[in-house]
């Protein structure tokens, strides 16, 4: 028999919270929650995989963890049942070499070992409404020449990934869609790690070894099998440090909107996104790898805006695209001190086509191009430079080298999967990128480089990649991958510059090669 709940939101987080989220509980306030005792059944589903390249999202939860009686854990006597219980423990080992990493100052080799570990425990179902779950992980890096000490990319010692509660409810008075799929809906308050749209902008950025994420409360109607669904959360942003907890990061909050429109076109999904990032540069204490800041100019108050839509899709059978634009806007202080304000104006746009032969190997081939503004006149007034939020800086470059501000690049890339009876399940892919400053007078970031006056020119380099992926069995993958970069004229001209406090002796090339083992328990 179903039971029928008036549901209403009780706010019992700080005030800062409450005002963004006031508009989520309007929503759910006299809903009549119905609470269904049978399993949850979907007749279909409209959802479509995306065909782009390094643009799949992680699942929620990720895909290492397990419903425990699809566990090998379900041969033991009473666990074979056990429905409402989700596990997973995984371990990755990553050897690197990294030849003349333009990440860094200095041009040497070097060679770190990346070891992550993480595991995961969730309940739910049998306490429905209620659910929680709770993940841990630990990041590490050895054998590196550049110290641990402050360098959260690689390393978070025994942390906190993810700690929540949910409120979920299978069935709703929204209803079904028109293939029989409920629109439940979910309320999760605690530290969260998600990605969202094509993982430029929001990610847990799986393949660097630590992971982004927040603390607040999220809000989703409906489900991925829906023909709309609804996605909103108020967050602020966690600050990682090596070798201390986490904590909130209280100088910035995070609000965003997610829409996914999915009925009006079987070659059309449509995800249209809003995000609002505010910092109160008063209470700034550390950047981003946990140092205590001492510049005035990242001490700033900001509130810039961001929105944006997404189309992608599969046209006939053997041509898809994915297609994104966003702009932002607002305002931004220049200093601390000099309590001067400047508009926030950038925007950026990109767009790939593949085709999929239909052979054995299913070869796909694709373009892309992609433009992330940057800023055009440090004197003018206004801040053309696009701010990456918690973007993912893996669809850009392999090496991690490119990231989504001032940049232009063209990308030509060849998928496919050989059969071999030696290999099963081998997946290769390779690419070849031409990369460009959007603004000759605004810096390449992940290198540090600038040259003001422009006359460095635009040219970063090429790149050429390839990667190989395997499992080894159904609990062991593995990854091996290498790339290639060749600097341009501005790469060459702006290590020379005194100010970039550069390597100026540094090749003009750089290798990056990587081995990689993730062993998952379940």
């Amino acid at each position: 028999m179903k039971t029928i709940l008036k549901t209403s939101i009780i706010h019992s987080v700080t005030n800062k919270v409450i005002s963004p989220m006031s508009y989520m509980s309007i929503l759910l306030l006299g809903f009549n929650i119905t609470l269904a005792n049978a399993a949850e059944t979907v007749a279909g589903s409209y959802y479509k995989e995306r065909q782009s390249y390094g643009t799949s999202l992680e699942t929620e939860p990720p895909k290492y963890v397990k419903q425990l009686n699809k566990t090998w854990l379900k041969d033991y006597q009473g666990l074979e049942d056990v429905d409402w219980l989700d596990v997973g423990l995984d371990y990755r080992i990553r050897y690197e070499n990294r030849d003349n990493d333009f990440r860094r100052a200095k041009g040497v080799i070097d060679e770190p070992v990346l070891l992550r570990t993480r595991g995961y425990i969730g309940v739910k179902n049998i306490l429905d409404p209620l659910r929680f779950a709770v993940e841990l992980g630990d990041a590490r890096r050895n054998h590196s020449q550049f110290t641990r000490e402050y360098d959260t990319r690689d390393v978070n010692y025994a942390e906190v990934v993810q700690a929540y509660l949910e409120l979920h409810f299978k069935e709703t008075l929204l209803g079904q869609d028109d293939l029989g799929n409920e629109r439940p809906i979910s309320i999760k308050v605690g530290r969260q790690a998600l990605e969202q749209v094509d993982k430029r902008l929001v990610a847990r950025n799986g393949y660097r070894n630590t992971t982004n994420n927040f603390e607040g409360v999220r809000a989703v109607i409906g489900q991925q099998s829906n023909d709309w669904q609804l996605d909103m959360f108020a967050f602020k942003p966690v600050q990682r440090f090596t070798d201390e907890p986490d904590q909130n990061n209280d100088a910035q909050h995070f609000y965003g909107a997610l829409g996914h429109w999915r009925k009006w076109s079987e070659h059309v999904s449509l995800q249209p996104y809003y995000y609002l990032l505010k910092q109160d540069g008063d209470k700034v204490k550390y950047d981003l790898n946990g140092r205590d800041e001492t510049s005035n100019t990242r001490k700033i108050d900001r509130t810039i805006h961001t929105a944006g839509i997404r189309s992608y899709g599969v046209l006939a059978k053997s041509w898809d695209y994915d297609a994104n634009f966003v702009r932002q806007w607002g305002e931004q202080d220049t200093s601390l001190v000099n309590n001067t304000t400047v508009d926030h104006e950038a925007y950026a746009y990109n767009a790939e086509l593949g085709y999929t032969f239909n052979q054995a190997w299913k070869p796909r081939v694709s373009g892309f191009y992609g433009l992330v503004t940057g800023d055009k006149n440090a004197t003018d007034n206004k801040n053309q430079r696009f701010e990456r939020l918690f973007g993912f800086a893996r669809p850009w470059s392999n090496t991690d080298a490119i990231e989504m501000s001032n940049i232009r690049t063209t990308k030509l890339r060849v998928e496919f999967d050989p059969k071999f009876s030696f290999i099963n399940n081998l997946k290769i892919d390779t690419g070849y990128s031409w990369y460009r400053l959007e603004s000759n007078t605004d810096s390449w970031g992940p290198a540090t480089l600038r040259d003001r006056t422009g006359v460095s020119g635009s040219e970063i380099g090429e790149e050429f990649d390839i990667t190989a992926r395997f499992p080894i069995n159904k609990h062991i993958n593995t990854s091996i991958g290498y790339s290639h970069f060749m600097a341009g004229d501005f790469t060459k001209h702006a290590t020379q510059i005194v100010s970039n406090a550069n390597d100026p002796s540094r090749k003009e090339h750089s290798d990056y090669l990587y081995v990689q083992l993730e062993m998952s328990a379940f």
